[in-house]
């Protein structure tokens, strides 16, 4: 055997066990050495309303499409709009599908009134009927979605009042009549109403999307938060979020005055 021969050998025979050191190191290493990823609080809406009795219960009626997009889906939204309200803490909703049997049952195609509000809120027996529309759908990036909601209560419904925890014991124990809400199934105006253009071109909804996506997304997969901007059925999630939580805070806003106003009225 030649010295060339000899020395190929001994880098072969060396080369095998570094081999053999290093594949313990690549097999067990990233099982010890791999960051976990910690788990986080999703951010959770809670109605404002008194829920000693349950939760109060509400109907979803499918959105009316105003966008000019004729591929659009709206039940795709309603249903969005419904696990939405459902997901918030003292709110329960009826499936879509019912709400529609109840409109197909009444005659109507599609809720296009107060009148047709409050008489759906009575067919199906629900303390409140969100009507909504969609005013704007772009599923290309960015994606933007514009949505309104106007909630209208169920003509002699007192679910729609204050929770427990906004409410004096003192003035719940002298009280000596149920406080109803005065406008509630009167007239052609909705209770609360919200609306907004999503557009993930403007730098505060994409700080929105961030905040919604904690808690909701895995932050060590490629996209991260930025998953729902990559996907319409994702920020369509996230938009019907961000109204909710607008439409809940205009509830907070109108018992506030109600309250006031009937502390005014006693005084």
């Amino acid at each position: 055997m030649t010295i060339e021969q000899h020395m190929l050998v001994r880098i072969q025979s060396r080369a095998k066990a570094m081999l053999s050191l290093l594949i313990p190191l690549f097999l067990f290493a990233p099982i010890g050495c791999a960051p976990k990823a910690e788990l986080q609080f999703p951010a959770s809406l809670v109605a404002p309303y008194e829920t000693i009795q349950g939760d109060v219960l509400w109907a979803v009626a499918p959105p009316r499409n105003e966008s000019g997009v004729g591929l659009l889906d709206p039940l795709i939204v309603a249903d969005a709009l419904a696990a939405t309200f459902q997901e918030v803490r003292g709110i329960s909703v009826v499936p879509v599908n019912r709400t529609i049997g109840a409109m197909q049952a009444m005659g109507i195609s599609e809720v296009s009134s107060a009148a047709d509000a409050r008489r759906l809120a009575l067919e199906l027996g629900v303390d409140g009927v969100v009507v909504s529309s969609i005013t704007a759908w772009n599923p290309y990036k960015p994606p933007r979605l514009g949505l309104s909601l106007a909630l209208y209560g169920r003509p002699g419904s007192d679910r729609l009042v204050e929770r427990a925890a906004d409410v004096d014991p003192r003035r719940l124990t002298s009280s000596t009549s149920e406080r109803r809400l005065p406008n509630a199934g009167a007239g052609d105006q909705a209770l609360s109403v919200a609306a907004e253009h999503l557009d993930a071109a403007n730098h505060e909804v994409l700080m929105a999307v961030r905040a919604y996506a904690e808690g909701r997304s895995d932050p060590q997969t490629a996209l991260g938060w930025r998953g729902y901007l990559a996907s319409m059925q994702l920020f369509t999630k996230f938009a019907c979020y961000q109204l909710t939580g607008r439409l809940l805070n205009e509830e907070r806003l109108r018992l506030a005055r109600e309250y006031a106003t009937a502390q005014a009225l006693a005084r």
